[in-house]
């Protein structure tokens, strides 16, 4: 199954797929839900198009045999950093390798553009997916930051917190 990068025509699946693995209840279907903790919608396809005209940013995608997306990721160059984030696979597919093969494409691109760690924010309370990430290197760095405030990413159930966590590539 190849990663390959997103392209600006790929915005309504991605949208599904990411929307799919954070919320509702076809999430509660995978281990990375965040259905019990944030309401809305985790990305809108308006977001998601922006993020092409965005040079630093880029968007990578697994696809399956039949060209379908299955999981996908978000990369910000913030030099030396390269931040990680919206890491999405298909709640129906995950277990199986696509989520490690992403993180590892991910790696690969922060060497061809010089960056020498990366980093992400992860919701505090998901201790498994902590552990995950811990399990592939990352760690973290005890810096803590506010969910979002405008709302942009979700409406939170109760508080919620971030933690910060790197890996050096």
């Amino acid at each position: 199954m190849p990663v390959t990068k997103a392209t600006l025509n790929d915005v309504p699946e991605l949208s599904q797929l990411v929307n799919t693995a954070y919320r509702g209840e076809t999430s509660k279907k995978g281990w990375t839900t965040e259905a019990n903790l944030l309401d809305g919608l985790r990305i809108d396809e308006t977001t998601l198009k922006s993020y092409f005209d965005d040079s630093n940013v880029i968007l990578l995608k697994n696809t399956d045999h039949a060209g379908l997306i299955t999981g996908c990721v978000y990369l910000e160059i913030r030099k030396p950093r390269l931040y990680v984030g919206m890491f999405s696979v298909s709640p129906l597919l995950q277990g199986q390798g696509i989520g490690r093969d992403l993180l590892q494409h991910a790696e690969a691109y922060a060497k061809q553009l010089n960056c020498t760690t990366l980093t992400m924010t992860v919701i505090s309370i998901r201790q498994e997916l902590i552990s995950w990430y811990e399990r592939r290197g990352y760690k973290a760095t005890g810096e803590t930051l506010p969910f979002h405030a405008d709302k942009k990413f979700g409406v939170p159930k109760q508080p919620i917190e971030l933690i910060v966590m790197e890996k050096n590539v």
